[in-house]
């Protein structure tokens, strides 16, 4: 029986690890990969994403990007380790506090800091799981805080996911509120307020009760963490679930995955048709909706002007 031979890693993920082979040859002894990635980063965090390249971050450190090209042969390489970079390690502050509830929000809170430092990592594609040393590192601080819980492996790192996803959708929306009041000179409470407005004046009663009685109600403009509540819910339920199998009660388990359909992943050109059609039809069909609520509200302020006394 012959062993199989495990894969080679990709130059991205040996740079990370410290593990790939130093160029043979490089233009001065000023550069390396830790110079490359540390501009790099600058970059990104003055100008974002999109001001990354090869050509300008060689142009920033006084190179031709052939020279760059020595030690990282690929942008998407640089990319990985540019992330790899500002993730850093988890904090150690958050192992001063006692409880994997309270050790996995203190993660939370973390990892939030992180994406509101650099921004431009949201926009980097999630590609599978996390190879990386630092990304390893935060992955093993929120499975170690739940070691101590009956959770199996299995539910454990679903908790841990759990907590990266709300950490993320809340990165994502604080960092777009930093960058519009950036951009617009205003601050993100005073962006709060013009997107409350913008929300008032189209949306309608008719059309949207449920949202219209929110906005009625000032949630844009509460001062309330809807990010933190969902957390601490979720948390809770994690706890419940615990509590419960500290009872005796059974597992839960969830083994189906929200999943395409393999004709709609294979792109069939008369599948797209027909849902095009279909997205056009329900477009149609709100449109027309549309128009019917304001004859309705027309034909009613009529009838109230008819009923007046002369």
């Amino acid at each position: 029986m012959t062993e199989t031979e495990p894969p080679e890693l990709p130059r991205g993920i040996a740079l990370a690890w410290g593990v790939a082979a130093n160029p043979q040859r490089g233009p001065k002894r000023e550069m390396s990969v830790e110079k490359i990635v540390d501009a790099a980063v600058e970059l990104a965090d003055a100008e974002g994403i999109g001001a990354v390249s090869m050509a300008a971050v060689a142009a920033k450190l006084g190179f031709t990007p052939m020279s760059l090209y020595r030690y990282v042969t690929a942008k998407d390489d640089l990319l990985l380790l540019m992330q790899e970079q500002a993730t850093g390690l988890p904090p150690a502050s958050h192992l001063e506090v006692d409880g994997w509830r309270a050790r996995l929000l203190a993660l939370y809170e973390a990892q939030i800091m992180l994406y509101l430092r650099h921004p431009w990592m949201l926009s980097l594609p999630i590609t599978g799981s996390p190879i990386t040393p630092n990304s390893s590192a935060w992955l093993d601080a929120g499975l170690a805080a739940l070691e101590e819980t009956p959770l199996t492996a299995e539910e454990r790192l679903a908790v841990a996911l759990a907590m990266t996803g709300h950490a993320r959708w809340c990165g994502i929306v604080l960092a777009g509120y930093t960058e519009q009041a950036r951009g617009s000179g205003l601050t993100p409470d005073e962006v709060s307020a013009r997107e409350a407005e913008l929300f008032d004046r189209v949306i309608t009663a008719e059309e949207f009760p449920a949202l219209h009685r929110a906005i009625e109600d000032d949630v844009f403009l509460s001062a309330a963490d809807p990010f933190r509540f969902g957390v601490e819910r979720t948390l809770d339920g994690v706890a419940a679930y615990i509590a419960a199998l500290e009872r005796g009660e059974p597992r839960s388990v969830a083994t189906d995955w929200v999943d395409l359909e393999p004709v709609e992943l294979a792109g069939d050109r008369r599948l797209k048709e027909a849902q095009r059609a279909v997205r056009d039809a329900e477009k149609a069909l709100r449109v027309a909706h549309k128009i019917e609520r304001q004859a309705l509200r027309e034909a009613r302020e009529r009838l109230a002007k008819a009923k007046k006394p002369a």
